[in-house]
């Protein structure tokens, strides 16, 4: 399944006329994740009901999609809180989670559907990409994966300053980490660096920089971005990711965004990415074609100022799935 990018400069209708028929046998399946325990701050657990609120089911409908809301996964609620010294604050809560999610979203992969994926905090990403790993794997096919996000979220264990989860799930993806979480969907490691990019990161913790340099996998720094731009950090990216046979998935934490465009999230960094370049980068995405899952992250409702980064949460899945200017 290929998501239908519509460039609006041809007289040709037939070839008009084709594109259209194309793009309204591709649905969109969404999935919310109301989850907060793999973060600090409550709020973020309202993130999927904020991104509805801004209309995303009508919006996406427009581009042409057949659009289906699945509701949301039903997170436990954990009746304890966790002990102060606990490096995996609230395992169980989130390994259940994304156990569920991994099922859904490889259910709408298997269907020829895409999965939109709407958090919650960023640990939902072990279920989500699980599920596409887990896809690929059944077809041997290889999975690839753009991440966006101002921090690494390659903490373990080991290495996490917090006990925080949404801090560790992209470990978790390459095999590092709890068994609980790291054998979601039935294998281990999920992803090979070689088709895995991390685009946006400023905050990156010592433990981290060693398993990234351990590892291999492309980071594409802020200040990559400023001194190559956008554009030529994305052709790159999405160059790598492409290179895996099962084409690639998406998410997008809205801390990679600058807090001046995105202040509605609980792990603020200044000087991440600008209202255009982060537009730019979904945008090219729909362009090249190779989006299997799609994802959003860590908005947080209490933060958040007249839902305003959810509304640009709503625009950029809209541009990731081929809106276009002209």
């Amino acid at each position: 399944m290929r998501p239908f990018v519509q460039t609006v400069l041809t007289e040709d209708k037939s070839k008009l006329n084709a594109a259209v028929d194309a793009k309204k046998l591709t649905a969109v399946n969404i999935v919310g994740v109301p989850l907060a325990y793999g973060a600090s701050m409550a709020g973020v657990e309202l993130g999927p009901a904020a991104l509805r609120v801004a209309r995303l089911k009508r919006r996406i409908a427009q581009l042409g999609y057949v659009v289906r809301d699945l509701g949301d996964i039903e997170v436990e609620q954990s009746q304890a809180n966790p002990e102060p010294d606990s490096k995996l604050h609230y395992l169980k809560e989130i390994s259940d989670a994304c156990i569920e999610l991994a099922q859904k979203v490889e259910g709408i992969l298997a269907a020829g559907e895409l999965p939109l994926v709407l958090g919650g905090d960023h640990s939902i990403a072990i279920g989500s990409l699980s599920g596409f790993a887990s896809y690929c794997r059944s077809r041997s096919e290889i999975p690839g994966l753009i991440w966006f996000d101002a921090h690494a979220d390659m903490n373990t264990p080991e290495t996490t300053p917090s006990g925080n989860i949404h801090g560790m799930p992209l470990a978790v993806l390459f095999g590092r980490g709890a068994p609980e979480l790291t054998n979601i969907a039935g294998s281990a490691p999920k992803l090979d660096p070689k088709f895995c990019v991390h685009v946006g990161a400023r905050d990156i913790d010592a433990g981290e920089r060693k398993l990234i340099s351990e590892l291999g996998i492309r980071f594409m720094t802020m200040r990559e971005i400023d001194e190559r731009g956008m554009n030529a950090c994305m052709d790159e990216a999405i160059s790598l990711a492409s290179k895996a046979s099962g084409g690639y998935a998406v998410t997008f934490d809205v801390d990679a965004l600058d807090p001046g465009d995105a202040p509605g999230s609980g792990t603020l960094v200044r000087g991440g990415l600008t209202y255009r370049e982060a537009h730019l980068g979904m945008e090219k995405i729909a362009e090249a074609g190779g989006l299997r899952s799609l994802e959003v992250v860590e908005i947080n409702t209490a933060l958040d100022i007249n839902n305003k980064t959810a509304e640009l949460g709503v625009e950029l899945i809209l541009s990731a799935l081929g809106k276009t200017i002209l």
